[in-house]
C-alpha cells in the first residue's frame, strides 16, 4: 500500500483530510484580492512577480518562500501576520468541521490559557 495521494487542491484522499498550507494560503490570497477588487496583474505589478507565478501561488501550486509572500502581501495592503493569522482561522474551521480543536494549555485538566492582552495578539489552536 502506497502513502496518501494529495490532489490537485492539496488534500489528502485516504486517512484525514489536510489541506496543504500553500493551499490555504493562496486561497486567502486570491480572496483577499478578490474582495480588494484586484486583478492578478495589478498584484502581480505591485509585488514584482510574474502573473503565471502569482496565479500558481493562488492556486496553491507553488510555495512561496516569505521574501515572495512579503511581497504579494505588501501589494495587497496586509500584514504578513494578518495573512497567516486568516490561514490559522481557516485552518481552525476545517478542523472544527472534521475533529475538534483544543485549545493548547486547556487540554488534560491543565489551567486555561491566559486571555488575549490586546486586540490581534496571537493564540494558538490545536486541531485533533
Amino acid at each position: 500500500m502506497g502513502g496518501p495521494v494529495i490532489t490537485s487542491r492539496g488534500v489528502r484522499e485516504r486517512g484525514s483530510r489536510r489541506p496543504l498550507l500553500r493551499t490555504m494560503i493562496g486561497e486567502r490570497l486570491r480572496r483577499t484580492r478578490k474582495e480588494q477588487g484586484r486583478t492578478l496583474s495589478d498584484v502581480s505589478l505591485a509585488a514584482q512577480v510574474s502573473v503565471p507565478y502569482l496565479s500558481e501561488v493562488e492556486r496553491g501550486r507553488k510555495e512561496a518562500s516569505s521574501e515572495i509572500l512579503a511581497a504579494i502581501c505588501d501589494a495587497l495592503w496586509i500584514d504578513l501576520s494578518d495573512l497567516l493569522a486568516g490561514v490559522a482561522d481557516d485552518l481552525a474551521g476545517e478542523r472544527a468541521r472534521g475533529g475538534v480543536v483544543i485549545r493548547l494549555g486547556s487540554a488534560g485538566g491543565a489551567r486555561a490559557p491566559s486571555p488575549l492582552r490586546a486586540p490581534g495578539d496571537a493564540q494558538c489552536l490545536l486541531a485533533a
